[in-house]
């Protein structure tokens, strides 16, 4: 009996070393097809700013969900600024950053770079506001540009800087890596789910709100002041002698309504009273496929963007 228990035990005990080796390689299978096909462990991070909030670190180049997402050392979603080349500011927040899901070479502003031998700075970050794109240009300057075009939305009317902190607080801004993938993928994108399930009323980072505010119906707190960012971008431009253009990107339910909320009519209304240039892209060809949510483009949008910035940009020169 005793030698017969020994052998059931050894037995026992190489099944579970059998299982648990199974798991352990399951487990580093995971970790690897996590990391290197879908890119875990190499976010986009992010760095606080007293001037304009938040913005990706500098000299970042990363690959995540198929995607190559590129900063330049001015965290610019650029290349390095070419002075040789005639430069154009291109302002605004998620929409014009792309988001990750968008690699770097199908984003408007690298596709109007490869096509017309200018360079068009992307200075973005998600939910910026006009405010926050003067306040980076105060601070880095305007890097010899010989035009500024704004990207932004009929929220944008409203959309004042907050500073309240975000970076390394909201799983969206993040301020380091995660050291192994499969807890990435636990911790930052399942246990939100769970949260939120558990807690309506969790907090949601500031890009997020936007898409949420755009699902309600657009309410935003029309009691807050007409964003500042705009005169003070004009000005910006004034100084410089660099001419201000505006592209007003529409939401899903304005494209479907045929017309911007009252935040885009109000922006309407400031570009004419101050003679800045708007381009309404509701009436550039934009249409519901072009989107991957109800704000964000994806590829076939920014293809869009990309086509009706080289006209506009064309016309100027």
């Amino acid at each position: 009996m005793d030698n017969y228990s020994k052998k059931e035990r050894t037995v026992k005990g190489k099944h579970i070393g059998l299982r648990g080796g199974v798991l352990l390689l399951i487990c580093v299978i995971i970790e690897l097809v996590l990391r290197f096909v879908f890119g875990f462990c190499d976010a986009v991070l992010y760095q606080p700013s007293e001037a304009y909030e938040y913005i990706a670190q500098p000299n970042q180049y990363r690959y995540r969900f198929f995607s190559h997402i590129n900063c330049n050392s001015y965290s610019q979603r650029s290349e390095e600024p070419d002075f040789g080349k005639t430069i154009v500011l291109g302002l605004g927040d998620s929409v014009i950053f792309g988001g990750t899901m968008i690699d770097q070479n199908a984003i408007a502003t690298t596709l109007f770079s490869t096509e017309t031998g200018m360079q068009m700075l992307n200075i973005s970050s998600g939910s910026w506001g006009p405010d926050n794109c003067a306040a980076y240009l105060r601070e880095k300057g305007t890097f010899g540009a010989r035009i500024m075009i704004l990207v932004c939305s009929s929220h944008d009317a409203y959309d004042l800087m907050s500073h309240v902190p975000v970076v390394g607080i909201f799983p969206n801004y993040p301020n380091k890596q995660y050291k192994v993938a499969i807890w990435e993928a636990v911790d930052r994108y399942m246990m939100p789910k769970v949260r939120r399930l558990v807690n309506k009323a969790q907090l949601v980072d500031p890009d997020t709100q936007v898409v949420k505010q755009s699902n309600d119906g657009g309410v935003v707190n029309k009691s807050a002041m007409f964003n500042s960012g705009f005169d003070q971008l004009a000005e910006i431009a004034r100084e410089n002698n660099i001419p201000f253009l505006i592209y007003l990107h529409p939401e899903i339910g304005e494209i479907v309504n045929s017309g911007y909320k009252d935040g885009g009519r109000l922006i309407i209304e400031w570009a004419k009273d101050n003679n800045v240039p708007l381009f309404q892209e509701l009436m550039m060809g934009v249409k519901v496929d072009m989107y991957r949510d109800v704000i964000h483009f994806n590829e076939k949008g920014q293809r869009l963007m990309a086509d009706n910035l080289i006209k506009i940009i064309k016309r100027l020169n």
